[in-house]
């Protein structure tokens, strides 16, 4: 199952997305290089809304190849260390979710360390149900952090 979806002009006057405190803004929105096993994502920063405090970044990808449907998922999400514990991961997978709705994704799928409990924890806040814990891939060890050797696939239905 890969998903093949187009901003097609959505992304030209997507407002910030906001939750309270927490604005996800826009920076750039990449094609990918299909010849490469890229994908198209866009990337959105989390700032502090008002004050524009960088908080962290995420990428929602709309297509998936066969890889990342199994060890990357549609979205990937890192939280500055100062401003974690409130939920930012999460509520930003949240906020781009009607952004992946009209792109016409039927769901979103979700990976992490099955150690990295606070990820595990930012995929359920966000909805996911935990599908398998399955073996990492032999190419995916490199990228992966040391020692690491399974991987989490949570499923969004949207």
């Amino acid at each position: 199952m890969i998903e093949e979806t187009s901003p097609d002009g959505l992304l030209a006057d997507l407002p910030p997305l906001v939750d309270g405190d927490l604005t996800l803004a826009l920076e750039r929105y990449d094609p990918g290089d299909p010849a490469r096993g890229w994908v198209p994502e866009c990337h959105f920063r989390m700032e502090h809304t008002g004050a524009g405090q960088p908080m962290g970044q995420v990428r929602l990808r709309t297509a998936l190849n066969e890889r990342l449907l199994k060890f990357g998922g549609h979205v990937a999400y890192e939280v500055d260390s100062a401003c974690r514990g409130h939920h930012y991961a999460a509520r930003s997978i949240r906020l781009v979710l009607p952004l992946a709705r009209s792109l016409g994704l039927v769901e979103l799928w979700i990976t992490c360390d099955p150690e990295n409990q606070a990820s595990r924890r930012t995929a359920e806040l966000a909805g996911a149900i935990l599908v398998d814990i399955i073996p990492l891939a032999d190419w995916a060890r490199p990228l992966a952090e040391p020692g690491r050797t399974l991987t989490c696939r949570y499923r969004l239905e949207l």
